[in-house]
């Protein structure tokens, strides 16, 4: 079955109903004599099915999408809606095409005797293990509605935490790119502007001057390849790091050490790893299976070895705390809380506490370091351009003093 179901592919279809009207659609099946089959027992006479192009694409899936269709269909669940017209409702009345495709598909599988939870997992670019697992254990227990719930509410979660510490890094980020390419536009039209009219000057000109002036040449002569380089850099670094696990477990090492960001990004990730947790501990996920999907959702190399060390010590008999405590990568009040858990039978309750006191935590340091980057970026700025506009002023004002 799950051979079959992976080779199912997409197809378009044209065909008239019993009334004659032209209609179409797409269908996922694992040929065009099922796609057929299905489309006649529907009462449609098929004029046309052809596979849908793999590089057709009606719009973008995002991290977002998905949040907002855990909650949507939370939200009906508990309100009595049937899963089906569910999933036709919030299809329908999502902007995203390429979402309202993929909700189509899956109420498909559903429709043909599928699981939701199985049919969610063929679909793990959008629905990861920690979903998946999630959705079976509430279809096993039959309170599906209320781990979508759960569910939903650790999406958001979680999509805020990731929300905070893009807005934390992209503001610096976005003014130094501005600085580098206000500079270089200096540096290649306006100093060669200010390099004419020093060439009759008859003098001396100041070291500053002199220094500002070759880098200029520089940039001049060589701005396709600072800039090609750069650009193939930052490619090269990205490509790497997303595909080289030696390269992301040096990456990861080094941020956590970094400035004023590493402390946001451990208490970013603790909070990953302690919400995570509480979410599949309190779904009745067993401890062992619940570390798979808290290595994944991690977020960072070290806390994800961290995690499969964990993991491998509990399944010897070792408890949760004392195997945190070996890995090393958590402080003592973490440690505390899940030793309190364990010991009261409510490890859920207090990792939620953790987590929710780390998120608050992540919320201070991006406020602390939205306003200690706006005074350190103004004196950077300050200080690049304005050593420009001095170190080119100078020979101005030195010919100031010989004329006075």
């Amino acid at each position: 079955m799950a051979v079959t179901a992976s080779k199912q592919i997409t197809y378009l279809w044209e065909g008239k109903d019993k009334k004659g009207k032209v209609i179409k659609g797409e269908i996922r099946a694992a040929g065009e004599a099922v796609v057929n089959a299905t489309l006649r027992r529907q009462g449609i006479t098929v004029t046309k099915v052809k596979k849908q192009s793999a590089f057709a694409s009606k719009g973008k899936i995002t991290d977002k999408d998905i949040t907002l269709f855990t909650r949507q269909l939370a939200t009906m669940m508990k309100a009595g809606v049937p899963l089906l017209q569910a999933f036709d409702i919030v299809g329908k009345g999502h902007s995203n095409p390429a979402v309202a495709k993929l909700l189509g598909d899956i109420k498909a599988d559903v429709e043909t005797g599928s699981s939701l939870s199985a049919a969610f997992r063929k679909y793990p670019l959008y629905f990861d293990n920690l979903f998946c697992n999630l959705v079976g254990a509430g279809e096993q227990a039959g309170i599906l509605d209320t781990l979508l719930d759960r569910l939903a509410t650790y999406k958001e979660k979680i999509q805020a935490i990731k929300s905070k510490i893009k807005s934390a890094l992209t503001y610096p980020i976005s003014i130094l790119v501005v600085a580098f390419v206000i500079t270089a536009i200096i540096m290649i039209f306006v100093i060669p502007a200010f390099k004419e009219l020093f060439s009759g000057f008859g003098a001396d000109l100041p070291g500053p001057t002199l220094v500002v002036m070759a880098i200029s040449d520089i940039f001049v002569e060589w701005w396709w390849a600072i800039f090609g380089s750069i650009g193939f850099g930052i490619w090269f670094f990205f490509y790497t790091w997303k595909r080289s696990e030696k390269m992301q477990g040096t990456m990861d090492r080094l941020l956590l050490k970094a400035p004023i960001f590493g402390d946001l990004i451990r208490k970013a990730t603790i909070a990953r790893f302690a919400r995570t947790l509480s979410t599949m501990f309190a779904a009745g996920v067993p401890l062992v299976e619940a570390l798979d999907s808290v290595a994944g959702a991690a977020g960072n190399k070290v806390y994800f070895d961290a995690t499969k060390k964990i993991q491998s010590e509990i399944s010897t008999g070792t408890s949760l705390t004392v195997a945190m405590q070996n890995a090393q990568v958590f402080p003592n009040m973490v440690l505390q809380m899940t030793a309190i858990g364990e010991e009261s039978g409510a490890l859920d309750s207090m990792l939620s506490k953790v987590a929710d006191f780390y998120e608050g935590e992540v919320d201070d340091a991006v406020a602390s370091i939205s306003s200690l980057m706006e005074p350190v970026i103004m004196v950077v700025l300050g200080t690049l351009i304005g050593g420009l506009v001095i170190a080119m002023y100078m020979p101005i004002f030195k010919m100031g003093e010989v004329v006075g």
